[in-house]
């Protein structure tokens, strides 16, 4: 039979039905009444030990096929956890870098890439200018253009916002510090699903800071493509033919220790980087994107 106590009056009432609902009910006071816990004897907890003793000794491979029960595939994992990940922190949403001038210190930056002229003391000019890696030699006419008409670099700044853009509805978090792997531009920490680029890319202007991002971005595409932000990355099956002038980064001794797989996910970001709109394609392609409001 079942026994009740009576949460106001602490003892054990005559029960009393009440009408319709069923509810046991304090007979002093109408107050409903809850389950009198049982305790459970000593015999019966040891009985309980002693039939699973008895039960895995008739049983001996009991144990091996529950452990070959197949546990659910690590992606679809990912995907329930990601579902119910917390919000970022605010401190670290992408567009706060757009908020906080990010544009406005790249085109500061920008002014190191245009050439200057300089007048030499026995008469003719100088010309002093920067090259990126794998750029070709520039004529005097195209010198000249270029300090005429400094690029804006648009499209790099489009790419840039629109991406920061979609990272954010993807759930991502944007630090500018230095990277935890060292000699690292930018690294993507799935654990964390926190992208970091080193400062020192935003003094090198639009065009370094437009690649570095992008890279990383396909990083993230790549975990979301294995089952969400916090995903270990794989390949998405792009293009891997890294340009020349890109090939020593794969040489630098940052990917040393890096495995097979590792370096394969690295090429196909390098590959890919300068294509500007691919970032934000691949992240909304593969990854969970929260609508803002």
């Amino acid at each position: 039979m079942a026994r009740f106590r009576c949460p106001t009056c602490r003892g054990l009432p005559l029960r009393q039905q009440q009408p319709f609902t069923g509810l046991p009910r304090c007979g002093r006071c109408g107050g409903l009444l809850d389950p009198a816990p049982r305790h459970q004897a000593p015999w019966g907890l040891a009985a309980g030990v002693t039939a699973v003793v008895l039960g895995l000794a008739a049983f001996p491979n009991l144990l091996d096929r529950l452990g070959s029960v197949p546990l659910q595939p690590p992606e679809v994992t990912s995907r329930i956890l990601d579902h119910f990940e917390p919000s970022p922190d605010p401190r670290l949403r992408p567009m706060a870098l757009l908020e906080g001038g990010l544009l406005d210190s790249l085109q500061e930056a920008d002014r190191q890439w245009i050439p200057t002229a300089e007048p030499l003391p026995g008469g003719g000019i100088r010309f002093l200018y920067q090259r990126r890696a794998g750029e070709p030699e520039l004529t005097v006419p195209q010198l000249q253009a270029l300090i005429r008409n400094p690029p804006d670099h648009g499209k790099e700044r489009r790419a840039i916002s629109h991406l920061l853009g979609t990272l954010e509805q993807a759930g991502v978090q944007v630090q500018l510090v230095e990277p935890r792997k060292t000699g690292a531009a930018g690294e993507w920490d799935h654990a964390a699903r926190t992208l970091r680029i080193k400062p020192a890319v935003v003094k090198k202007g639009t065009v370094d800071f437009a690649r570095v991002l992008n890279h990383e971005a396909i990083h993230v595409a790549q975990s979301c493509a294995a089952g969400g932000l916090r995903a270990v990355p794989r390949l998405l099956g792009l293009s891997q033919q890294v340009s020349p002038e890109l090939l020593p980064h794969l040489e630098d001794p940052l990917y040393a220790g890096a495995s097979g797989t590792e370096k394969s996910l690295e090429r196909e970001a390098y590959a890919n980087q300068e294509r500007l709109p691919m970032g934000a394609t691949l992240v909304r392609a593969h990854c969970r994107l929260h609508t803002p409001g």
